[in-house]
């Protein structure tokens, strides 16, 4: 009989900058375990947890706030499969199926980074147009299509 593949329940942030829609700089942040690595903020969802419930909860244990305004979601879950150097740390799964949502950083909102369990190591906002020239090269085809999404929403 074949093993059944399990994939994490996650959430993903695109965090725009509190000023949107006048820009849609996105931020981004460099993982403290994997140097040189951008994404954006995400995490697992908990057993009996709305991915709402836990997109507030990562971000604020990722990015030290949850102040957040949601503008959208990503209508479907979107799975990937680990890279092999990865997929070893997350056994037993073997990917990730993640539900996406596009946020807007509140005005008031102050990021830090020096959390209880740092994930990362800095942050910044960029221009659309730059964004996957810093993106970590596994996820981007999932970042892309979920960006694609929202562009041809009218948000991005």
């Amino acid at each position: 009989m074949a093993k059944k593949k399990l994939y994490r329940p996650n959430v993903a942030a695109i965090i725009v900058a509190h000023d949107y829609p006048k820009t849609t700089k996105i931020m981004i942040a460099e993982r403290s375990d994997i140097r040189g690595i951008w994404q954006f903020p995400q995490g697992g969802i908990d057993k009996g947890e709305r991915s709402e419930e836990a997109l507030l909860r990562e971000l604020e244990e990722e990015i030290g706030t949850d102040k957040v305004e949601v503008i959208a979601k990503y209508p479907k879950w979107i799975s990937y499969e680990f890279p092999e150097h990865v997929g070893k740390r997350m056994k037993p799964y073997i990917g990730q199926k993640q539900r996406y949502y596009l946020v807007r950083l509140k005005k008031k909102a102050v990021i830090k980074l020096d959390t209880k369990h740092p994930e990362f190591i800095d942050h910044k906002f960029v221009e659309l147009d730059d964004l996957f020239e810093h993106l970590s090269h596994f996820k981007k085809p999932v970042y892309k299509k979920v960006i694609k999404y929202f562009k041809k929403e009218g948000l991005l």
